[in-house]
């Protein structure tokens, strides 16, 4: 048993699991991370740090080294197959937030949140090559076993270990496999030409043909010859098994008959595609939301407790919501039992909104309703297919059920 004893054992050195590390330090709570990685490499492409995302990065004195690192995203667009346009809207400070919307690689965000830690926290916050084994409660504690034999105690331990939560499956060992929506995605990013003014992220198509979402997440450098480098993601309907591997390499043969010759006059999408260097693939998946997140001295945070379709961009910042409301809690009410009821209380339902709302009216139902209502054909004039108020308002539920409508994130106060 180590003989340091920090309050909080956070099992998981993802964004969620750093994000909480610095609000709990923030808030005077010691803690400590393991991460089952012997060593952190730069996985993953682009994500989306929405405004109330940003409203919490700001809190931890983040906001200007993000930037330093991103895209600040000035407007969403969304268009046809045919590259025909729909809808448009500011994002961000642009729409009146008084947060910006960054675009960034994961890469990026991570490495801030990572020199954040060690800087405020010392080089020992982060434990890696400690991959959880199982957790052991015992009377005002809970003890980490880990796989290399070494076994901590803390007051509380948070299970921020993503998608394959060695806790969850713990806490629910029954539970199955992940939900498959139907729909296998491929994701990479590449230099390329700067579009549409180099700040705007655009979604297209439909997943019956091939739905894309591409937003720039670096600015250009002499060594891509001035061009940013270009996220973007390919959605397809596809009957397949579903499993949670977000590490699984793609085939261009297995895509590009849906998005060869996919050229708009701003963009060339399928030379974009055929240009990136890695392409990574996995299947839409979620979980069905828990009714319960918290046992004891044990609850789970971000992709743990909520898995959800990467729909609205909104994964990574329910993560962050998540890790700045449980430290509140555990701020007012200390290491107890009782914090973990009163986060749950109140992310458990919050999050469960967004996962069912991602499986049936997310922002890009937009593209959904057009494409029905046009039966897949060029149209001449958006308001014949569907009113501007109309598609107006799908944004507008959506940001109320993500909890970033300008006014409630306004009047929201911290920590909570």
């Amino acid at each position: 048993m180590s003989d340091s004893s920090p309050d909080i054992l956070i099992v998981g050195g993802g964004i969620g699991g750093l994000v909480l590390a610095l609000s709990l330090h923030q808030a005077g709570i010691s803690c400590r991370v393991f991460e089952a990685a012997p060593q952190l490499l730069p996985l993953g492409v682009g994500i989306n740090l929405l405004p109330h995302a940003m409203r919490e990065l700001s809190e931890l004195g983040l906001a200007d080294e993000l930037a330093r690192h991103a895209i600040e995203t000035r407007e969403l667009r969304y268009y046809s197959r045919h590259g025909q346009f729909i809808h448009k809207e500011p994002r961000g400070r642009f729409a009146g937030y008084d947060w910006a919307q960054l675009s960034i690689h994961r890469a990026d965000l991570h490495e801030v949140l990572l020199a954040a830690t060690h800087e405020r926290l010392g080089d020992d916050a982060l434990q890696l090559g400690h991959r959880c084994l199982r957790l052991e409660q015992e009377p005002g504690a809970v003890i980490l076993h880990c796989d290399n034999g070494a076994a901590y105690r803390g007051r509380i331990a948070i299970g921020a270990d993503g998608i394959h939560s060695a806790v969850r499956r713990q806490l629910y060992p029954n539970e199955g496999p992940p939900r498959y929506s139907g729909v296998n995605m491929w994701r990479g990013a590449t230099p390329w030409p700067a579009f549409l003014g180099g700040d705007i992220m655009v979604s297209t198509g439909w997943l019956t043909v091939g739905k894309t979402v591409i937003y720039p997440i670096r600015r250009g450098t002499s060594e891509t010859d001035g061009r940013p480098l270009i996220n973007w993601v390919a959605e397809l309907e596809r009957p397949q098994v579903a499993r949670q591997d977000w590490t699984g390499r793609g085939r261009l043969s297995d895509m590009m008959p849906a998005f060869a010759g996919l050229t708009f006059d701003w963009l060339d999408v399928s030379g974009m595609i055929e240009s990136t260097e890695e392409i990574l693939e996995y299947p839409m998946v979620d979980r069905d939301p828990l009714e319960r997140w918290s046992f004891g001295r044990v609850t789970l945070l971000g992709d743990a407790a909520h898995p959800m379709y990467p729909r609205g961009s909104n994964g990574a910042s329910q993560a962050i919501i998540d890790a700045r409301c449980l430290a509140g809690q555990i701020k007012k009410r200390g290491a107890t039992p009782g914090a973990l009821v009163e986060y749950e209380a109140v992310r458990n339902p919050a999050t469960a909104q967004v996962v069912l709302t991602n499986r049936t009216n997310p922002p890009d139902s937009i593209l959904r309703e057009v494409w029905q209502r046009s039966g897949g054909r060029p149209f001449e004039r958006i308001e014949d297919v569907i009113s501007t108020a109309e598609l107006q308002a799908i944004l507008d539920r959506y940001r109320k059920v993500s909890g970033f409508d300008r006014e409630t994130l306004r009047r929201r106060p911290s920590f909570v």
